[in-house]
């Protein structure tokens, strides 16, 4: 299992889908340095560094690291099918349900890999702020941006450690829907195509009761600034993500290759 887990994550850090993502997560942030119009659009007056990754996570969770998420993740598969050596790998000596589970180890960790880059990005764009003990909040706890007081180094790090951790987990159910389309079609267009669909045909379920949308994954994607009792929603994600990795693991068990 080591040796597939070895590598599945050689093959993910040379996929040029992976190196773009994260050179684009990581110096996408530093466009705040020369963007004078941010505190206007986000309506914050930004005083310190440790608000960079709660703006740089929020313009990028909706959309970009979802899309980076269900391309990457589709390609485990359907790359492999298209250059000919997922058949090969079978004919091996291998459990089948130890190369599906080290593709979905895999890909629910990029998640946080690319959380990891933006975040990074931030913080060394938020050199110029200054990291010191400020007033206001980070974005990622009580209060927002506007805070409740004064927050220090120690405070704003653990909050900043928290909601990334938090947009990880946010993330990892589309990685694993990704890799679920991927098995299905085999193909990394039509496995990318159908998870980004999904996602907007469930931003799209806005019409329905409330009760239905509090259930929907796309309704879960601000976790990461939330606060209080995460308990239920945090729950909800596991079980996406349980879930759309079990039918993957199924699926690939009994698919053709």
């Amino acid at each position: 299992m080591l040796t597939l887990l070895s590598l599945e994550y050689r093959k993910l850090f040379g996929a040029r889908s992976v190196r773009l993502a994260l050179l684009v997560t990581f110096l996408m942030p530093l466009l705040w340095a020369f963007a004078p119009r941010l505190s206007a659009l986000i309506q914050v007056n930004l005083v310190s560094g440790w608000q960079l990754p709660a703006v740089s996570i929020g313009v990028t969770i909706g959309y970009l690291l979802p899309l980076f998420i269900a391309v990457t993740v589709a390609e485990m598969i359907g790359s492999e099918v298209s250059q000919g050596t997922l058949a090969p790998l079978l004919l091996r000596p291998v459990d089948r349900t130890k190369v599906i589970a080290s593709k979905l180890i895999t890909a629910l960790s990029y998640p946080f890999l690319l959380i990891f880059s933006t975040v990074l990005g931030s913080l060394l764009a938020g050199i110029p702020l200054g990291f010191g003990t400020f007033t206001g909040g980070t974005g990622l706890g009580p209060g927002l941006f506007v805070g409740v007081g004064q927050l220090t180094s120690d405070a704003a790090f653990a909050e900043v450690l928290r909601g990334s951790f938090l947009a990880g987990v946010v993330l990892m159910p589309i990685a694993a829907l990704s890799l679920l389309f991927g098995v299905l079609y085999l193909n990394t267009a039509a496995a990318a195509l159908a998870t980004f669909a999904a996602l907007i045909v469930m931003r799209l379920l806005v019409v329905l009761p409330e009760a239905i949308q509090r259930i929907l994954l796309t309704s879960q994607l601000n976790l990461y600034v939330q606060q209080g009792d995460i308990a239920q929603p945090l729950i909800l994600l596991l079980i996406y993500t349980a879930g759309f990795g079990l039918m993957s693991i199924f699926a690939f068990d009994r698919r053709d290759v």
